[in-house]
């Protein structure tokens, strides 16, 4: 029996791209999966991740791995957990292996109600299996995980290349909103490599104005 597991990295960075990853294995692969280590990407460091990319890949029937750029999430449109939708169903239908099985990790509230939204486009005739932390159950999903960890993590040190110190893209991180603060300031303007829709951007140039205005005000006093 063939079993596929999907998962994505990056659906709320408010830079770069969303990363989703499905592969595909026979079943009787499944202990060679756990024998390796592999688990949920987010409990595994970096090196460790991209050792495992190569042999994940080398187990599997079949693999996509599919880029979202941020001007394409911004674009969208509907909610995040829609684009996922659609994207998920475009990984799948991607496969050459199909699988008899598919593990996915469910974004909506509703685990079973995301799964059947996919099933419902795919081209071919699949169980579909829908719940939450799903790359903390399932081996495939797990696998999938890492590889669109790792392929979101390469993508991320590109544009450092380019930008220099970004952080991880995420809006908790210090170093992201850094980075985003000192271009605004220097740009009047955020990067392109931005998602221009997530409210991180508009409260940090809020607060730029206010300090612009108040800064104005300081110095007609003066």
């Amino acid at each position: 029996m063939k079993v596929a597991g999907i998962d994505e990295a990056g659906r709320g960075p408010v830079i770069g791209p969303m990363v989703i990853a499905t592969a595909v294995f026979d079943d009787s692969k499944l202990p060679e999966l756990k024998a390796l280590g592999v688990r949920d990407s987010k409990r595994l460091r970096a090196k460790r991740r991209e050792k495992l990319f190569g042999k994940i890949v080398k187990l599997a029937d079949d693999y996509v791995i599919l880029t979202v750029s941020s001007e394409e999430i911004d674009s969208r449109w509907g909610t995040m957990n829609e684009l996922e939708v659609e994207k998920f169903s475009e990984v799948l239908n991607g496969l050459k292996v199909k699988p008899d099985v598919v593990y996915i990790d469910s974004a909506d509230v509703e685990e079973a109600r995301f799964g059947e939204k996919i099933r419902k486009r795919l081209g071919f005739e699949v169980k579909v299996i829908a719940e939450h932390r799903a790359d903390d159950k399932f081996l495939p999903v797990s696998a999938a995980s890492i590889l669109a960890k790792v392929e979101r993590d390469r993508a991320i040190e590109e544009l450092k290349k380019e930008y220099g110190e970004i952080g991880s893209g995420y809006p908790s991180d210090p170093r992201t909103r850094a980075f985003l603060e000192s271009y605004y300031r220097e740009h009047n303007a955020f990067p392109p490599i931005v998602r221009k829709s997530w409210k991180t951007l508009r409260k940090i140039e809020e607060k730029l104005k206010k300090e612009r205005r108040g800064q104005l005000t300081l110095e007609a006093f003066l």
